[in-house]
């Protein structure tokens, strides 16, 4: 026997796996000729080297084919899965941008009000205290004007892609606005600052704020500590405070929806981040955040 016992499963596994190489195709056209004896030709040795070889390459270009329509019926599903959640997403973006728009101007209009009637108090006004009063609400609302008109300035457009990374936002104006309303804080910074994605320098400016608002609300009174500490591939920053040194005012610790907690906690986990809110062994409250420099898609 002139074939080696495993020519004719070397002759499948090249059926099934060579696709066009030439080489490989050749070495089998060498073992039929050897299996067929063909320098001595019998009808005997024809039949049984055709059986040999010629039948392992049958079935093995028959898996090979079937093996290759199975991996491009894979790869079509896979294709159209991916353009069925590119949709999906572009809708969502374009309705969230709709109903973005739409909050914009209800409460920039309500907002809008405020300011003017706190104009036209102090402009009325002869009592020193509530002429203070009415320029800080003034001036508060048309921050607030500004932060609104910023939110959507900034919100991506359907199919836009901001992954460009930047320096985080200025948090200073937090900072000055919770020392302005009594609160001090203290800001510790470790590490080299990175740049990040967008989406996550507006979460760590939206975490600051809403740290910095839960002591003004539930902690009157007590310090704060700002950390923020820069790693190679995120950051990690908290906020805590000390146990309240005063009674909280009644209409500050109730306003608000009450969901801010939950809403930053959903926020930061969709960019694949971790977050945890809980009381300090001293009576305190704690915030903390562990963020991408650049967020899971």
């Amino acid at each position: 026997m002139l074939v080696a016992p495993t020519a004719p499963f070397a002759a499948y596994a090249v059926a099934v796996y060579a696709g066009r190489s030439r080489s490989a195709w050749l070495a089998v056209a060498a073992l039929v000729a050897v299996a067929v004896v063909a320098w001595q030709p019998a009808l005997g040795r024809f039949r049984n080297g055709l059986l040999l070889i010629g039948i392992p390459v049958l079935l093995g270009l028959y898996a090979g084919a079937r093996r290759r329509l199975l991996a491009a019926l894979r790869d079509r599903a896979e294709r159209a899965e991916r353009e069925r959640d590119l949709r999906a997403a572009e809708a969502v973006a374009r309705e969230r941008a709709r109903l973005t728009a739409e909050m914009h101007d209800v409460v920039s209009h309500r907002v809008s009000l405020i300011v003017l009637e706190a104009g036209a108090l102090g402009l009325t006004s002869a009592d020193e205290t509530t002429l203070a009063a009415a320029e800080r609400i003034r001036a508060t609302g048309c921050k607030a004007l500004g932060e609104l008109r910023e939110l959507v300035r900034v919100l991506p457009e359907p199919g836009d892609h901001e992954d460009a990374p930047q320096a985080l936002p200025d948090l200073a104006p937090l900072l000055d606005a919770a020392r302005t309303a009594g609160t001090r804080v203290e800001v510790v910074e470790t590490g080299a600052p990175i740049p990040v994605a967008p989406v996550v320098g507006r979460t760590v400016y939206r975490f600051v704020q809403e740290g910095l608002t839960n002591v003004r609300k539930h902690a009157a009174g007590a310090p704060a500590w700002l950390q923020l500490a820069y790693g190679e591939e995120g950051l990690a920053l908290s906020i805590r405070n000390s146990t309240a040194t005063a009674p909280p005012d009644p209409a500050l610790a109730t306003s608000g929806s009450g969901t801010g907690l939950l809403g930053l906690h959903q926020r930061i986990e969709l960019i694949g981040g971790s977050f945890t809110a809980g009381p300090c062994a001293d009576g305190g409250f704690e915030l903390r955040a562990d963020l991408p420099g650049r967020p899971d898609r």
